[in-house]
C-alpha cells in the first residue's frame, strides 16, 4: 500500500557536467605515504593541503619571513611547555632567531628555576595536598620571592632579573630565563597574584610582584611593535592568562602607535575561547592573520622547530 503522503519527484532535479563544478580538493591536495629514508621536510611536503595542513605550512612560511626581514617573533606561553621538556626546543629557536621576546606566566619562573637550581621541577599535587605540603618546598620559592623584590628595587624585569641570577646555576644550560638573558631577548613574566605557589608565603610581596610585572607589560609592548607589518605572534598553551595581556597590549599599539599586517598562532590541545579570540580572531579583527593549531604542545612545537631547522639544512 502506497504511502498516504505525496513524495516529491526527484526527476525534476537539473544535473549538469563534473567539469563544470568547483571542488575543493584535488589530486595534488593528497596526502602520500612515507619514504623509507624520509626527513621531517619530506613529512611537512607530504601533508595533505587542507586544513591544518595548510596551517602548519603557513605557520612556519610565516616564521622563515619574519625572521629574514627583521620583524618580531613574540613567544608567549604557559609553564606546560618548561613541565613538557620543550625548554631546549625553546632555546634552540632563540638562538636560531626564531623567538625575539618570550612572555610566561607567573608559574613559568618557578619550573625554569626549580630546573635549573634543583634539575626537578612539578610536583604530585594530589599527594602533597592530601598532607598539607602542596607548594611549600623552601628554597625556590624563597629565592622566586627574594628576586621578585630585587627585580622591584633595581628598576630591571622580573624576567630579566630571574634570567640573570639563573646564569650560574647548575642547570643554566636548560633554563629559558637563563638563555634568553645571555642572547639578550626579553623574557617578561606576567603575574596574576594568587595563582603561584610562592605567593602562599609570609615573604611574598605583592607590590614588589606587581611592579616587576606592570614593567614587564610595558617591556613586552614595545617588543610587539616589531609585529607591525610582518611580524609573528604566537600562544602556546595559555588558555586565558597571556590571552589577555596580549590583547590589552595590541589596544595599546592600535592606540599609540601602528599595529597591523602580521600573523598569529594560538596553538593548544583545544581552542580554549580566549586563545582562540584575543590571538586569533581579534588579530584578523585588525588586518592580520589568525590561525588556530590544535595540537599538543609536546608534539607541535617540535615539530615547528624541526621543519625550521630542516629549511636552513641543519
Amino acid at each position: 500500500m502506497p504511502s498516504r503522503y505525496r513524495e516529491f519527484d526527484l526527476s525534476r532535479v537539473k544535473t549538469f557536467a563534473m567539469d563544470q563544478r568547483v571542488s575543493k580538493v584535488s589530486l595534488a591536495d593528497l596526502g602520500r605515504s612515507a619514504p623509507p629514508r624520509g626527513g621531517v621536510t619530506e613529512f611537512i611536503d607530504s601533508l595533505p593541503r587542507q586544513l591544518a595542513g595548510n596551517v602548519l605550512r603557513e605557520i612556519i612560511l610565516a616564521m622563515q619571513a619574519s625572521r629574514e626581514n627583521g620583524r618580531a617573533i613574540i613567544f608567549a606561553t604557559g609553564a606546560h611547555t618548561i613541565k613538557t621538556g620543550l625548554g631546549p626546543i625553546v632555546i634552540d629557536l632563540m638562538e636560531r632567531g626564531y623567538i625575539t621576546h618570550l612572555a610566561f606566566n607567573g608559574a613559568g619562573v618557578v619550573h625554569d628555576l626549580e630546573l635549573a637550581r634543583f634539575g626537578a621541577t612539578s610536583e604530585d599535587v594530589a599527594a602533597e595536598l592530601k598532607e598539607g605540603r602542596f607548594g611549600f618546598a623552601e628554597e625556590a620559592n624563597a629565592e622566586i620571592n627574594t628576586l621578585a623584590k630585587q627585580a622591584a628595587r633595581s628598576g630591571k624585569g622580573y624576567g630579566e632579573t630571574v634570567g640573570e641570577s639563573l646564569l650560574t646555576a647548575p642547570n643554566a644550560r636548560i633554563s629559558i630565563f637563563a638563555n634568553a638573558y645571555r642572547l639578550n631577548i626579553p623574557a617578561t613574566v606576567h603575574v596574576a597574584l594568587g595563582t603561584d605557589v610562592h605567593t602562599m608565603r609570609a615573604d611574598a610581596d605583592g607590590a614588589a610582584l606587581g611592579a616587576a610585572s606592570l614593567r614587564d607589560f610595558r617591556i613586552l609592548i614595545e617588543s610587539m611593535r616589531g609585529l607591525n607589518r610582518g611580524g609573528v605572534l604566537m600562544n602556546v598553551g595559555s588558555a586565558v592568562v597571556l590571552p589577555e595581556v596580549i590583547l590589552k597590549a595590541m589596544s595599546v599599539l592600535r592606540n599609540a602607535a601602528e599595529l597591523a599586517d602580521f600573523s598569529s598562532v594560538n596553538l593548544d590541545f583545544i581552542q580554549p575561547y580566549r586563545g582562540s579570540m584575543q590571538v586569533v580572531q581579534r588579530v584578523g579583527g585588525i588586518g592580520g592573520r589568525g590561525f588556530a593549531l590544535t595540537g599538543h604542545n609536546e608534539l607541535m612545537l617540535p615539530l615547528i622547530a624541526w621543519a625550521l631547522a630542516a629549511a636552513e639544512g641543519n
